[in-house]
């Protein structure tokens, strides 16, 4: 009730604007009626990693890289595809530090995950290691997950994870290579009493972080780890 209260005298003093647009926002969010019908949904898709099906399979699909090499998470939100408007929303939080983005990614997730997901106990952002944070300044997993968190009334947990080894960018990196690359790179703690987890970040490519940093949640105690990210390649 209170949130409701506050979103209601925010929009009053400031109201949402179209981020992409200028336009009204709608639903207390800085994006139109507009340029959300030209988001590019990830409707049709792998329940484990997220890939995208060109057409509709029918429901608990799993790809065929996922038939072969099970991932160690349990399932996969990722509500747009990587391209298009969510992904100049992303680079421009990631790469311009613009920290209303990540306000809009989270609420736009949030709408999708109300639907759609298993609400977890705690939210657990991908960590960065401190050499990589120190560089940036920030997080973006972290920006997005505390606006998924006011949302969705999910308590973020930023302590259970550390990255243990400042890893290589995995842009160029094949899927193997990556794979690689993640490993051993997370520990994990203090979880032992945790049934239940969603890992938050903005871009899912092959799920070689997503599974790496699961394997030290399960470690932990976790029983079942879900991911959430904004968006799939």
């Amino acid at each position: 009730m209170v949130n409701n209260w506050l979103n209601i005298i925010q929009d009053y003093l400031l109201p949402p604007t179209c981020i992409l647009c200028s336009s009204p926002g709608r639903d207390s969010m800085d994006i139109c009626r507009h340029c959300t019908g030209l988001l590019i949904r990830n409707d049709y898709c792998c329940y484990r990693c997220g890939a995208n099906f060109e057409q509709n399979l029918g429901h608990s699909r799993l790809c065929g890289s996922c038939q072969q090499r099970p991932l160690s998470f349990d399932e996969t939100h990722a509500p747009f595809v990587y391209e298009g408007i969510i992904r100049y929303l992303i680079s421009g939080l990631k790469f311009r530090a613009q920290f209303k983005n990540a306000r809009l990614l989270g609420m736009l997730m949030a709408e999708h995950l109300t639907m759609s997901a298993e609400p977890p106990e705690y939210l657990i952002p991908v960590p960065l290691h401190r050499n990589r944070y120190r560089q940036r300044g920030f997080n973006q997993a972290i920006e997005i997950a505390q606006s998924l968190s006011r949302e969705l009334a999910i308590p973020l947990n930023l302590n259970a994870c550390v990255r243990l080894r400042d890893t290589p960018h995995q842009i160029d990196l094949s899927a193997k290579q990556r794979r690689k690359n993640m490993k051993h790179a997370f520990a994990a703690r203090g979880l032992s009493t945790i049934r239940h987890v969603a890992i938050v970040d903005d871009v899912m490519t092959t799920g070689a972080t997503a599974s790496e940093l699961a394997i030290a949640l399960k470690n932990a105690g976790v029983d079942r780890v879900d991911v959430w990210v904004c968006a799939r390649a």
